[in-house]
């Protein structure tokens, strides 16, 4: 299950949505990660960040999704992602991944995997929010593999 919102994800309503979606599945796993804006010192200038906001490039960060799923399907895993576009102000959430799989091990390790892979390879900008101005975060980003743009 592949989502974008607009601002702050609400948690308890896609979590409930996924579950109602997989409960059934004869899976003895369902691992989640929450990603939650925190409060911090901004690395590219003096202030402290008062929210992020995010740019996607929608079509190739479902391909993305959908390598991930194409590499498992035979695993009877599935992958579930949602994630904002645009400002979440700190103390929201901006992201939301989670893995069914037969069991925890496999779970555990294959939700690692999909989060780590995600935060170098998902064509998603993220941008500091200092004092109402939108400031993008260099040097907490990963060069896209094969792009030549805000790197």
């Amino acid at each position: 299950m592949f989502e974008i919102h607009k601002g702050a994800l609400k948690i308890s309503l896609i979590y409930a949505k996924w579950y109602e979606s997989l409960k059934d599945k004869n899976c003895g796993a369902f691992l989640s990660f929450c990603g939650i804006v925190r409060e911090e010192e901004s690395d590219e200038k003096k202030g402290i960040v008062e929210a992020l906001t995010f740019e996607i490039y929608e079509p190739l960060l479902k391909a993305w999704f959908k390598g991930w799923e194409e590499n498992y399907k035979n695993e009877g895993v599935k992958f579930f992602f949602a994630h904002s576009l645009g400002e979440v102000k700190i103390h929201q959430s901006s992201y939301l991944a989670g893995v069914l799989s037969k069991n925890r091990k496999l779970g555990l390790k294959l939700l690692n995997d999909f989060v780590e892979d995600f935060k170098k390879s998902a064509p998603i900008w993220k941008y500091d929010v200092i004092k109402g101005e939108k400031i993008y975060a260099k040097k907490r980003s990963y060069k896209l593999k094969g792009a030549g743009i805000l790197a």
